[in-house]
């Protein structure tokens, strides 16, 4: 005799099914990796150098930030990656029985990305820019680490372009401008520019940006930054102008 096992397993597939779609078309559906937004913090250029702005890089940061180039080129950012995190482990052989793994502290890859560029090439030079305020060009000097260290913010964005998750790479750098290719043969493509960051660490922006920082990080950073002006403070006024 027939038990109707059938159509119950029918009615339970289909209510499955719909909560699963309700889950994808709700506000809260899935996530697209073709919506999400760049925004670059560079830095200002003498944030280390105290009275020293004897690099020519800095007035044209400053100038990219005031006419809309720093904001344009995090528009025109055409791919980019979440950066990942690697956690560093060694073996506990301490121990009787199967050998674990201990977390001894934890790196970081690189982060690419590609922009699109405009026919001045602003863009690049842009990131040029930037990387030129980390050595002096006509002394090659190399310049304080405050100096050139910004950061960059990227958000996944959902289809309304709420801001839904993100992070921020700390204290980063265009580490490497990759080469661009010209050829007759692609003449109807546009032209981009890859670049990679290197940071020191990233945040995640939802539940990590506000927390504060430690004792120990807020005295290591007074300490650094007591010491930089004392040692600014005993250069020659000569020498600060070279």
């Amino acid at each position: 005799m027939p038990t109707g096992f059938g159509g119950l397993i029918d009615a339970v597939a289909f209510g499955a099914l719909n909560e699963v779609l309700g889950e994808i078309r709700g506000k809260d559906g899935m996530s697209r990796p073709n919506r999400y937004e760049v925004t670059l913090f560079p830095p200002s250029g003498n944030a280390g150098s105290v009275g020293m702005n004897s690099n020519v890089f800095t007035k044209i940061m400053g100038e990219a930030l005031g006419d809309g180039t720093v904001r344009a080129t995090g528009l025109k950012c055409e791919a980019i990656s979440f950066p990942g995190r690697n956690m560093d482990t060694t073996e506990d052989t301490n121990i009787y029985g199967p050998i674990r793994s201990i977390v001894t502290g934890y790196s970081f890859a690189d982060v690419a990305a590609t922009f699109q560029c405009s026919t001045d090439m602003r863009e690049k030079k842009y990131f040029e820019t930037w990387q030129r305020l980390s050595f002096n060009t006509q002394t090659f000097a190399m310049g304080y680490y405050n100096d050139y260290v910004g950061s960059v913010d990227i958000h996944a964005l959902d289809e309304q372009n709420n801001r839904r998750y993100g992070v921020k790479l700390v204290e980063a750098f265009p580490v490497s401008i990759n080469e661009q290719s010209l050829s007759y043969e692609v003449g109807a493509n546009y032209q981009t520019v890859g670049v990679n960051f290197k940071y020191r660490y990233w945040q995640n922006l939802t539940d990590e940006a506000n927390l504060p920082k430690g004792l120990l990080t807020r005295i290591a950073e007074s300490a650094v930054n007591t010491v930089t002006r004392r040692i600014t403070g005993q250069i020659p006024s000569v020498l600060r102008r070279l």
